[in-house]
């Protein structure tokens, strides 16, 4: 019997559950997308400048009010318990109206207001057609896609539940997109 007859036969495979992350090995990012638990090794070099930049461009100006006009927290990897989703986007960013105090909690249950996620090869099908449907029913209120192989950003914004494209940048164009629109910087700033 081959093992996807045997799969069949073993009947619906259980929901993942909050264990299941907890038991992952350290050194993989563990997340649950409908029910399943996803295991991806930690973010290649490129990957992780681009976040890495990106959130540093972001976090002076709105983080801190260096530059520009503050009121964000802006985390890198945040563990998000979205309903019963365990998602763990690159970067994230809460308005701190609406989260006003930072909390002390292992993870967040509040939906950010803004998501990044850097798609490598080992998360790109994950990142574009699993967690993206999952930020739009949390209410996420804008995504960005940072994609160092092509040097390119795609933002997005959600409109009546659903992604309609904002804006796209390549390679060292000025970026100057909402939520973030009230400074600019290089796109060039994410690439080596």
């Amino acid at each position: 019997m081959s093992t996807a007859a045997r799969r069949r036969d073993s009947g619906p495979r259980p929901r993942a559950t909050y264990q299941d992350v907890l038991d992952a090995p350290p050194h993989r990012v563990a997340e649950i997308v409908d029910g399943v638990l996803h295991t991806n090794p930690r973010p290649p070099t490129l990957h992780a400048l681009a976040k890495s930049s990106l959130g540093h461009s972001l976090s002076g100006p709105f983080r801190f009010g260096r530059g520009g006009p503050g009121g964000w927290w802006i985390i890198f990897e945040p563990e998000l318990h979205l309903g019963e989703d365990v998602l763990v986007p690159d970067v994230a960013g809460w308005r701190r109206a609406r989260m006003p105090n930072y909390p002390d909690t292992p993870y967040w249950t509040l939906a950010p207001d803004w998501v990044c996620e850097v798609p490598s090869a080992s998360t790109r099908k994950l990142d574009l057609h699993g967690k993206r449907p999952i930020y739009a029913r949390a209410g996420v209120g804008h995504l960005w896609l940072v994609d160092p192989a092509d040097r390119a950003l795609e933002a997005f914004e959600l409109r009546n539940g659903k992604w309609a494209p904002l804006a796209t940048a390549k390679d060292d164009a000025p970026v100057r997109i909402r939520p973030f629109e009230a400074i600019a910087f290089s796109l060039r700033d994410l690439w080596p």
